[in-house]
């Protein structure tokens, strides 16, 4: 069966405006940019026929798209969607010593360490596992052609690459901001972008 998805990520949070890392073990709010940005988006989609919703666990990607699930449209959350867990990094500040970290991490995953992973926290091969079992799921129901996606920015890049079919070296490819879109058409087969990490709805809203 043909579908089409829209993929986006959630909204801003305070976390995300002061640098502080959030991960899939912080369930943190929407500030007033990140409720700005999900009315901006509900604005300009709010017509188009979703026959699904599919979310995180995480509050900040349900109060994203809140206005589509008031409107009535069927909601699923699944844990394959949540964010990469950042384990000893979540809730820490950006320092120094954290970038450097930070980016030896991204060196392995680059050279194809996608088992490496902070203390505490989640592989980019952990991640993938379970994001498999979500997009089976997802492309096992028959009567859902049209469906809304809203997650988060590593997790995104991540399933990018999944739905496309490239190697996790390649997650970086895939730029995103707050409730960044991505559209990809799926024939039955493979999975083509439409929509490249588009902020077309943000054109008028302002940082908080």
């Amino acid at each position: 069966m043909k579908k089409i998805f829209y993929i986006i990520r959630h909204g801003e949070t305070d976390l995300n405006k002061n640098g502080i890392v959030q991960g899939r073990g912080i369930n943190s709010d929407l500030n007033q940019t990140g409720i700005a940005q999900s009315n901006a988006f509900f604005a300009m989609f709010h017509n188009v026929a979703f026959d699904k919703i599919y979310t995180s666990k995480l509050k900040r990607t349900h109060q994203t798209v809140a206005q589509f699930i008031a409107q009535g449209i069927a909601w699923e959350q699944l844990e394959g969607l949540d964010e990469l867990a950042w384990g000893i990094y979540e809730g820490q500040k950006s320092t120094p010593q954290l970038r450097h970290d930070f980016e030896l991490l991204i060196e392995n995953w680059n050279a194809g360490n996608f088992d490496i992973k902070t203390e505490g926290g989640e592989s980019p091969n952990e991640v993938f596992a379970r994001q498999q079992i979500a997009v089976k799921h997802i492309l096992a129901q028959a009567n859902e052609e049209t469906v809304l996606i809203c997650m988060h920015g590593r997790a995104m890049r991540l399933l990018l690459c999944l739905l496309l079919q490239k190697p996790l070296s390649s997650m970086d490819d895939f730029p995103h901001q707050n409730t960044s879109l991505y559209v990809l058409n799926y024939d039955g087969n493979t999975f083509e972008i439409e929509v490249f990490n588009s902020l077309e709805h943000l054109s008028g809203v302002k940082e908080s």
